[in-house]
């Protein structure tokens, strides 16, 4: 029985260590885990904007963004810097890189950047928008993630419209764009070069030519026709008018095509008659002349023939002024005198000449041929006014 009690002591005597033991090392330990705490530093996080506070022990900003779950890329923004010393009460900022694509002329770059705006992402790209440059979304624009930012830079053209030419500028790539974005139409007749589907680059030439198709209507006269009938009772070599002619009317439809307002090509399409013209009937007599003289140099005094008389002066081209005979016409202005072809009227044969009045045959001349006679005129305007006649002559002799 003693012995048993003396069992019970020492049992609840160990147990009463083991418990004070076991407090002790408790309390140990939650002072040495007060004690870790409290040489924690505190930290405000702005992660991609959002505020968080952090207490920690890492040494530096790249260990605190690696407790943080942080994967740091080159292009993120930090501040401080990743190799700044933690300290108590420290603000860090992190804002995490987009990835986008920038498209410069068709050229395709991938980056990642923090910039806010696509104006923000020109800037740090260096790349200046210039007048008639296109940039797609716009330059207010908020930057996504893959997105996609698409700069044209705008080169000169010289655009030749209908003979109009100018300058302007385009971000075009084929002659069909530029045309749209110009808002130039082509009709169905219009060429433009180069072809549409033809690619531009700067300083390209575009000449559109401007091709119209349009109806012209002309009217023009129809000169008559001349008609010639014979007629025995007029002496031969004499004409009279029966019936005057008349000039008749027509329209002429031309098809004309235009290029830039000037006329290329006409082509007649269509003849109408308006009024028609009317035949100028003109008789022509066939009844025999007088008789003339039968043999050359026999004529004699009394006969009558008709010849053609044309008139000359003393001081025409080529005129010595003198006769075939020796008359001076200068020394005589007042002088009857005709030139004859001698075979017909012999030189010195003394005539009358219808209209002209009593001669003497007393020159000669090389167009003076069979029946034509030259009179001799004091002055050119009564030459003049003899003209050419057909006259009845009387040998006198």
């Amino acid at each position: 029985m003693i012995t048993y009690v003396k069992v019970l002591l020492q049992s609840a005597s160990k147990k009463k260590i083991a418990l004070a033991t076991g407090g002790f090392l408790a309390l140990c330990s939650m002072t040495g885990y007060a004690g870790y705490e409290w040489t924690k530093e505190t930290v405000t996080l702005y992660a991609n904007g959002e505020e968080q506070k952090v207490r920690t022990h890492a040494n530096t900003v790249a260990e605190l963004l690696k407790e943080q779950n942080i994967k740091l890329k080159q292009e993120d923004f930090i501040s401080p810097s990743p190799q700044a010393k933690i300290v108590d009460h420290l603000t860090v900022k992190w804002e995490a890189s987009k990835p986008i694509v920038l498209i410069v002329d068709g050229v395709e770059k991938k980056l990642r950047t923090t910039a806010k705006t696509v104006k923000d992402v020109l800037h740090i790209q260096q790349i200046e928008l210039r007048d008639y440059d296109q940039v797609s979304p716009n330059v207010d624009e908020k930057v996504q993630e893959n997105m996609k930012i698409v700069i044209s830079k705008a080169f000169p053209i010289t655009l030749n419209d209908g003979g109009k030419q100018q300058q302007v500028w385009s971000t075009s790539t084929t002659v069909a764009d530029f045309l749209a974005k110009q808002h130039i139409t082509l009709r169905e007749m219009d060429r433009v070069q180069p072809k549409l589907n033809e690619m531009i680059q700067p300083n390209t030439k575009i000449n559109i030519v401007r091709v119209e198709k349009v109806t012209d209507v002309v009217e023009e006269p129809v000169n008559y026709i001349v008609v010639k009938k014979k007629d025995t009772q007029l002496e031969k070599g004499k004409q009279k008018v029966l019936s005057e002619g008349e000039k008749g009317l027509v329209a002429k439809q031309y098809e004309v095509i235009l290029e830039n307002g000037k006329e290329v090509s006409r082509k007649l399409i269509k003849t109408e008659t308006i009024k028609p013209s009317k035949n100028r009937i003109v008789a022509i007599g066939t009844k025999p002349a007088p008789k003339m003289l039968a043999s050359r140099g026999s004529n004699e005094a009394g006969e009558e023939l008709y010849v053609i008389a044309t008139a000359y002066t003393a001081y025409c081209s080529g005129c010595s002024g003198t006769t075939a005979t020796g008359v001076n016409l200068r020394s005589n202005p007042n002088a009857k005198v005709i030139a004859v072809d001698r075979r017909v009227i012999p030189l010195g044969t003394k005539v009358y000449v219808e209209g002209y009045g009593y001669a003497i045959a007393a020159d000669t001349g090389a167009n003076v041929k069979g029946y034509k006679i030259d009179l001799f005129f004091p002055d050119k305007s009564a030459a003049y006014r003899w003209g050419t006649k057909r006259v009845k002559i009387k040998i006198i002799k």
